[in-house]
Parts: structure tokens; sequence; C-alpha cells
């Protein structure tokens, strides 16, 4: 069955005064109907510059230079601004991280939801009304009526990112790129947040991608996981699969830098080092200076192989068969 989105050899680079830096690498990736990828990795490994060159958000001296992004088929990247214009938040939407990205403070509730519908349809006001309170209802709004008459300020975070992901699905998208929606939420609201998602994803059959660097999110969402390192996809598969037999070495860096796996009165494991700066990458595989597996073959770009039948890695000495 065709995906609902399939990114092949997506690149994204920015015009700087050192010249032109890759920012975003041969990033490849599907999304099926009704599926939840997870996209995870250290701040400044490119998960959310993904997610913005996807729905085509890249501003000079940004540009997505190669590569196809297919929306069921169909180009988005040939597009024309038009065309583009009107495809996106219809069939594709974004879900901030901060809500008031999404929000516009001076409006009430009830206008922005009716901008956003009668932006790609002709619709008269009262049936505007009724389908942003209906949608208010299914993302477990009380008093929707009530709330249509409010300003964002009069809302608490998780009722403000409720509304923005209630206008997200106003037009039913074929794909939402939720951009670490949770992360300013206190535990509870997101744990309702994440509950609601995932259920309009399976109900919908939206697809969905959840970039995030949360591992304990994805693992209770994702139904893949695609890890991201200095612009590139570096290990993809099974959340289930990556998380307990990570095939990668900065994933199983990842998976050991999380608290909750130490014991009290332990230092935290961490990863050595640091990212490097994306306009002094080093030959070959990025991780390379950090891993305490890298050897002079590293110096060579690795290609994504398979681990099994369902997971790929980019790494010339995986973990396959170790003992995590």
């Amino acid at each position: 069955m065709t995906p609902v989105l399939d990114v092949r050899d997506l690149d994204t680079s920015f015009v700087t005064a050192a010249g032109s830096i890759a920012a975003l690498q041969r990033v490849s990736l599907t999304v099926g109907q009704g599926e939840i990828l997870g996209l995870v990795g250290e701040s400044g490994s490119g998960k959310s510059l993904t997610g913005f060159s996807i729905n085509r958000l890249i501003s000079p001296p940004g540009e997505v230079v190669g590569g196809e992004v297919l929306l069921h088929g169909e180009d988005v990247l040939a597009l024309g601004e038009e065309d583009m214009r009107q495809l996106r938040g219809r069939r594709i939407a974004m879900i901030f991280q901060d809500p008031m990205m999404t929000l516009n403070p001076v409006l009430r509730i009830e206008t922005q939801m009716y901008d956003a519908l009668s932006a790609h349809e002709t619709i008269s006001k009262g049936k505007a009304r009724s389908r942003a309170i209906a949608a208010l209802d299914e993302v477990g709004i009380p008093a929707p009526e009530t709330r249509l008459r409010a300003y964002p300020h009069q809302l608490s975070g998780g009722m403000r990112q409720r509304v923005a992901i209630a206008i997200a699905l106003l037009h039913r998208p074929d794909l939402i790129i939720a951009d670490e929606p949770t992360t300013a939420l206190d535990v509870t609201i997101q744990g309702q947040i994440l509950a609601l998602v995932q259920q309009l994803c399976r109900e919908r059959g939206t697809a969905l991608i959840w970039i995030t660097h949360d591992l304990a999110v994805v693992a209770g969402i994702a139904d893949r996981l695609a890890v991201m390192y200095a612009g590139r996809i570096v290990e993809m598969g099974g959340v289930d699969a990556v998380l307990d037999t990570p095939a990668h070495p900065y994933t199983r860096g990842l998976i050991d830098s999380v608290p909750a796996r130490g014991t009290r009165g332990q230092r935290l494991n961490q990863i050595p080092g640091r990212m490097p700066a994306l306009t002094d990458l080093p030959p070959g595989c990025a991780f390379a200076p950090r891993c305490p597996r890298a050897t002079a073959a590293c110096e060579i770009m690795p290609e994504m192989v398979p681990v099994d039948q369902t997971r790929t890695v980019r790494c010339v000495h995986p973990l396959t068969g170790d003992t995590p």
C-alpha cells in the first residue's frame, strides 16, 4: 500500500558567510495511514527542521535543495506557492511546541477557527461555528460553546494546546506534524494530550510525525521510530525493537542517558562530548568522535543498511548481536 508520506533523500541547506551548510542530508522516511512515526534526537539534530522542510516552511537563508516529499504520490516540493498554500493546513497540518505560534492573542477562538475553515473552503458562519464546537468537543474541551468566546490568554496551557490540535484537525488532514507539542505541559496534561492524539489518529487514519527528544513519550505513542544525528537519520524501525535492542551506538547512548534507568545515587550516564557544529562535521560518520566503537572505517559515511526485515541502521559497527 502506498504510504501517506514518502520522503526521499531530502536535503536542506543554509547559506552563511562561511558558505553553504548542509543542515539535512538525504533524509528518507515513510508514514502510513493511521501510523505514528516518532522522530527523536538531541537538540540541533535536525528533527524540527525535517518537519518544517516537509511542510515547506523554510525561508531564506534556508532552502530545500534536493529530494522528494511525496504526499499520496504527489511531490509537494514541485508545487507552486499558491498550490502549497492551499495544501498547507488542509492536507498537511502542523502542531507547534508553543500553541501561541498557532493562536493569535488578540482574536477570540471562534474567529481563529472560522478563519482556518474559510481559508480552504466556502462555509457559512453558522456551519463554521458548528464545526468548531464539534472539534473542540472532540479534543476534550468542556463547554466548547463558551470556550469559543474566549481569548487564548483566558485558557490554560493545556487548553490552548487542545485548541491548536482542534484547529489542526478541522480539515481532517492526511498528515499531521507535531513539533514537541507537550514539552511545556505538566505530566498529567501531557498524558491526556498523548492519549487524545493517538486515539484521533487511529480513528481517522491520519498519519502523524511526532517530533520529540523525550524517549518516554515516543515509547508510549509511536509505532515506529527514526533517530536523527547531525542532520541524518541513523536508525529506523519499530519503536519496541529500537528501544529494546538499539543497533546504533548513538541510540544506545540516548537510552542510557535517561535518568529513570539509573540507580539512586549513581552518576547519570551520558554520551561523551557534544554534537559537532554543522560547519565542522568530521569526515564520514558524524558520531564517530563520540563513539567508543569508531575505527578508521568510520571515516567513510555508511549507508542505511538492514538490521532485520523491519529495521535499518547507518553504522559500520552496529550493535547487532551485542548485549545491550
